[in-house]
């Protein structure tokens, strides 16, 4: 199945007064490339995130982002620093007994002491919320799937259209290809002619004539250029990863129809594979982006 690797998916979760936004775009690339962009508070959930995408998408470059809103995420504690305490505890009791100075100081009084004790701020990162990001991320990747999906349908349908195109184009250069052949013989016939002085050899010719036919025999280019197209057609039915067999055939393509230009060394067959060149040209600009 042609499946592109253009996509974009959106979703949208909230719990309590938390929220999360995920947001989805993968472009075509050779391998699977994943970059999460998240608040820093949550990276832990990175590896997670990128486990749920690898389930949908093979290959492509996938960029995340993930935002998360809510009071709800922020929790304010005391922090108290207990061995500081106790060195100012320790200092009160040394003082009193030395000096016989005797300090008051209450509960409140030690605890308001330089850095004894703080409020701080702690993200609360609990199941629900693991449970509302891994639902965000996986109907997003949903989203940028049935995109995908459609798109790659609409290149299907291309690249059959250009397949089809060359197909007709091998088959008239399969079909001409004989004049080729009898081109030649009237040449080497009217050239040993003419070094004879009329007297013809006709094994001579016979000889010449084959081995120019050996020189100029097409048919097996044509014979592999349809197996290939063939195996293109069946490949795009595959429901699973297809890009780099599709980008491999293209290139086998190519080779047997600059095969073809070069042993013909015939002007309408050149002319025809100016166009097949140039069909398969739209088709590898196309597979590029297949998944």
């Amino acid at each position: 199945m042609a499946i592109s690797m253009t996509g974009y998916g959106r979703a949208h979760m909230h719990i309590g007064q938390i929220a999360v936004t995920v947001e989805i775009k993968t472009v075509n690339h050779r391998f699977c490339e994943i970059h999460v962009r998240m608040p820093r508070q949550f990276l832990i959930f990175e590896e997670k995130v990128k486990k749920i995408i690898q389930q949908y998408i093979k290959r492509g470059r996938v960029e995340i982002y993930i935002t998360v809103e809510g009071q709800g995420l922020v929790k304010k504690a005391l922090q108290v620093d207990w061995d500081l305490l106790q060195q100012y505890m320790d200092a009160c009791d040394k003082i009193s007994n030395t000096h016989a100075v005797h300090t008051n100081l209450s509960t409140l009084d030690l605890l308001t002491l330089e850095h004894v004790a703080e409020v701080v701020e702690r993200e609360d990162v609990d199941e629900q919320f693991e449970t509302i990001l891994t639902q965000a991320v996986d109907k997003s990747c949903q989203q940028v799937i049935e995109m995908r999906k459609t798109e790659g349908q609409a290149l299907k349908a291309d690249l059959l259209k250009h397949i089809h195109y060359i197909h007709d184009l091998v088959s008239k250069v399969a079909e001409y290809a004989p004049n080729v052949i009898n081109y030649y013989r009237e040449r080497i016939t009217k050239r040993v002619s003419e070094q004879l002085a009329q007297l013809v050899d006709e094994g001579r010719i016979l000889t010449e004539v084959a081995l120019m036919a050996d020189k100029v025999d097409i048919n097996e280019e044509i014979t592999r250029i349809h197996s290939h197209l063939e195996q293109f057609r069946n490949t795009l039915a595959i429901d699973e990863p297809i890009g780099r067999k599709l980008d491999f055939l293209v290139q086998e393509l190519n080779r047997e129809t600059n095969t073809i230009g070069s042993k013909a060394n015939d002007s309408k067959i050149a002319t025809y594979v100016v166009e097949m060149k140039s069909a398969l040209e739209k088709i590898k600009e196309q597979v590029q982006n297949v998944e």
